[in-house]
């Protein structure tokens, strides 16, 4: 593997001193720059090797996505492993398909055939089938993977799956859904049938091959000249590919600056601002739906937050808007404590909630806890999580609640995955997923991740939109179960926040979709 970067040089690097205290003083009106426009991308070209620094989860990373919890174990797992599809509003089917050619729907919504694609194969030369697909949906179940993971086997009945060929699935729903193929695509990562080690030497079938991972420095990789999406697509066109784990948001920058990487993920609003400034470089934000979901969790368990007038008062507490503005520069959109911004079921018609520290002094004072003492969890495991989080808790002191802020090092936040869903009041992030989804995955019949939250009657309204057949029908029983949420639910949502990478002049064709995807990256 090549030499990692070595991070006390990083952080001694004077090439962006801006992001100290001069820096934030040279920076310090709030509204937003304008960002020079993009020029026309050059045709896309073959070679050379592209660095990547991105946070991590330091010493404990590991090659297992199923139990990864960082967005890097998934962003070295996409690199590796092909995908059934990714979630793309924009297509027919709200899925562009990589490993799959397609999935076709019954009528009745009670099953959904899987089309594996013609050609698509494993480093290790064997094809990809329809049973390599199936084991792939069973894997977190089997296996054990983080909640996110295992919708599939929530939604389908993997039992009862019935492989017709070496290219075809089909597979039976537990009761008829017509979101099937996102539930299907939003996340799940191909494995041969088998699997049982994640090892560098595995068989894959994504657009890269690894050839080095060093926990909590980084991994390469070297083109897969054999991926099926290079007839989709036209990629991978990079020779090489290295991700590395660097958690310090000031050492990422310096190192695009300083030209030891050419590609740096989740800057902060400040160094965004001033390398948008420079020739030399690029700031690329996504656009919606395509914005991480920043929120705060309540758990129902510690007896004040089960009053639903304290919840509403620590929704009413936070300054939506201050936080885009001061923590983001206004790169940033502002939530409603709803998820999936920008998705077609988002109830964006349900008002917006409004700041309001009188009423939420008021709501604690009916609910007796005036008094309120509690501890915020957070780390910094995205742009502005901790910032964000820090400024929560000066404005619920503003509503008279003696907030106590614990700051975890990054990468530690979700560790102790059981120990975190046991805290009172913890910060969060979601990628972008569609309302229903999101709610399956985090929510659904008092899930770990709902800290607390159980509420059979949105369980039902979801379960009646995600099964309609009809667009009215869907919209409605959707918004009746946003609203439920909006109005009683543990979750405050205050903000999306879309990915801001930065990048030098040279890179084109980075990808921003549910996690970075370099499949169609080249040098120019």
């Amino acid at each position: 593997m090549t030499t990692m970067l070595d991070r006390r040089l990083l952080l001694r690097s004077g090439a962006l001193a801006l992001l100290g205290t001069a820096g934030l003083a040279a920076c310090s009106d709030d509204s937003p720059t304008a960002e020079k426009p993009a020029s026309p991308a050059p045709s896309p070209r073959r070679g050379g090797t592209l660095r990547a620094a991105f946070v991590g989860g330091g010493a404990a990373e590991t090659l297992n996505f199923l139990m990864g919890p960082t967005p890097l174990d998934y962003i070295r797992a996409r690199s590796m492993h092909g995908a059934l599809g990714i979630l793309d509003p924009n297509e027919p089917d709200g899925v562009r398909y990589e490993l799959l050619e397609g999935i076709d729907a019954a009528a009745d919504l009670t099953s959904y055939t899987l089309r594996v694609r013609p050609g698509a194969t494993f480093t290790d030369g064997s094809p990809v089938t329809a049973r390599d697909v199936l084991y792939s949906l069973k894997a977190p179940t089997k296996l054990g993977s983080l909640p996110y993971l295992k919708p599939p086997a929530a939604n389908f009945d993997l039992a009862g799956a019935r492989v017709e060929g070496d290219r075809t699935l089909v597979l039976p729903t537990r009761s008829p859904i017509a979101d099937g193929r996102l539930i299907l695509c939003q996340s799940t990562l191909v494995l041969k049938d088998g699997t049982t080690e994640f090892t560098a030497t595995m068989p894959t079938s994504g657009p890269f091959r690894l050839t080095g991972f060093e926990p909590g420095r980084g991994s390469s990789f070297a083109r897969n000249d054999d991926w099926v999406g290079l007839t989709l697509g036209g990629g991978p066109y990079l020779d090489g590919l290295e991700l590395r784990t660097v958690a310090d948001a000031t050492a990422r920058v310096n190192a695009l600056t300083g030209k030891q990487v050419e590609f740096a993920a989740g800057l902060g609003p400040v160094a965004a601002r001033t390398l948008a400034d420079s020739d030399a470089f690029e700031v690329v934000t996504a656009e919606l739906p395509y914005a991480t979901m920043q929120s705060f969790a309540l758990n129902l368990s510690f007896p004040p937050f089960a009053d639903v007038r304290v919840r509403q008062a620590f929704k009413f507490a936070i300054d939506r808007q201050r936080i885009v503005d001061t923590v983001y520069f206004g790169r940033a959109f502002v939530g409603n404590d709803l998820a999936g911004l920008g998705f077609a079921d988002y109830a964006d018609d349900i008002e917006q909630r409004p700041h309001d520290p009188a009423r939420a002094r008021s709501l604690l004072r009916e609910a007796g806890a005036e008094n309120l003492a509690v501890t915020l969890t957070t780390a910094p495991e995205m742009s502005g999580m901790t910032e964000t989080a820090t400024l929560y808790a000066e404005q619920l002191r503003e509503a008279g609640v003696n907030v106590t802020l614990d700051e975890r090092a990054a990468g530690q936040l979700f560790s102790d995955y059981p120990a975190y869903v046991r805290l009172p009041f913890a910060a969060s992030y979601n990628p972008p997923v569609p309302p229903l989804s999101n709610y399956v995955i985090t929510r659904a019949g008092g899930a770990p991740s709902a800290f607390g939250f159980n509420r059979p009657d949105v369980d039902a309204l979801v379960r009646t939109a995600r099964s309609a057949t009809g667009e009215a029908a869907r919209r409605d029983a959707a918004k009746q179960a946003q609203r439920i949420l909006w109005d009683e639910g543990n979750s405050v949502v205050p903000v999306f926040v879309p990915a801001i990478n930065g990048q030098a002049a040279n890179v084109h064709g980075v990808a921003e979709d549910l996690f970075t995807d370099f499949s169609q990256a080249y040098l120019a």
